[in-house]
């Protein structure tokens, strides 16, 4: 539904309604890259609305949590095998909310849950190429193998690219990719010798981890939403 844009900035607690004219008056407000005029409406759920070249966010009643996944939690919302999901990790969320791409039940870290479609296909469709980052804690002569694991390697005949490989210890490595293949760290390193001890993503475009408890899950500040959707 469209409204006008002073009660979308309002609503999005950017600023007051009389705050927003002024904005609108500077040019400081677009509309899908147009710049605003005093008068004009949008629809929050078709249009893009930007305040200084951000999104503003509109109370749309979506979702958007982050979760600390930790190991031995499978990916779904249902397991046949009655394995233990994140959905359990998740129930007192008021929303139902899926999980945004996969993270395997013996790896741990950042997982993002919502009930937004469009968001969901942002992050994981390969053409935006929104990276991941992971701390992977390794088995096997990982000198050896680090030049392996920054070309790209074939496994399972797909071809797997790392976007960036950093040793960070004796047996840790930092690996970040944006292609999000099932289980692409762990292959990439069996491709080059070594076996995974731990797996953990940390990154997620720009959203990171931090101090968030394994188990636990907080919403997305409305900053984090922001760099997700740009």
């Amino acid at each position: 539904m469209e409204e006008r844009l002073q009660k979308l900035l309002s609503a999005a607690g950017e600023c007051s309604r009389r705050q927003a004219e002024g904005y609108i008056q500077a040019g400081r407000v677009t509309v899908n890259g147009q710049t605003a005029q005093l008068g004009d409406r949008a629809d929050p759920a078709r249009d893009r609305v930007e305040l200084d070249g951000k999104p503003v966010l509109t109370r749309s009643g979506r979702t958007y949590i982050m979760l600390n996944k930790p190991r031995g939690y499978v990916t779904t919302l249902s397991d046949e095998k009655g394995r233990k999901t994140v959905a359990e990790l998740v129930a007192d969320c008021p929303a139902r909310v899926w999980p945004v791409g996969r993270l395997d039940m013996d790896s741990e870290g950042l997982l993002l849950l919502t009930d937004d479609g469009a968001l969901t296909h942002r992050l994981t469709h390969p053409a935006h190429q929104v990276e991941k980052e992971y701390q992977v804690r390794v088995i096997g002569d990982l000198e050896r193998a680090l030049p392996l694991l920054s070309a790209p390697v074939w496994s399972e005949g797909e071809e797997l690219t790392a976007d960036r490989v950093e040793r960070t210890g004796r047996d840790t490595v930092t690996v970040v990719i944006h292609q999000g293949k099932n289980r692409q760290v762990r292959r990439m390193c069996a491709a080059a010798g070594l076996k995974v001890n731990r797996l953990r993503r940390v990154r997620e475009g720009a959203v990171r981890l931090g101090g968030l408890r394994p188990g636990q899950w907080r919403p997305l500040t409305a900053a984090e939403l922001a760099a997700l959707q740009e």
